[in-house]
């Protein structure tokens, strides 16, 4: 199975939805300012998804524990 430069991109951005959400919780409770707050979250979007989407991307060429199509 092939998956799309697109497809890797959105799950990378959905994946992070829930966790940005806590990030920007535990920020302004801690820092009790929501500007603050939001550049932790807005930095924490921008690194876990790059990652999580050259995660997906590196993945994608192994055809380790695929199964072969008949």
């Amino acid at each position: 199975m092939n998956v799309s430069k697109s497809r890797s991109l959105a799950k990378a951005f959905t994946w992070r939805a829930t966790g940005t959400a806590d990030t920007f919780l535990i920020g302004w409770i801690i820092t009790g300012k929501a500007s603050t707050a939001g550049l932790i979250a807005g930095v924490e979007i921008l690194t876990k998804v790059t990652l999580y989407y050259f995660h997906e991307r590196a993945w994608n060429k192994i055809h380790w524990g695929r199964i072969a199509k008949s």
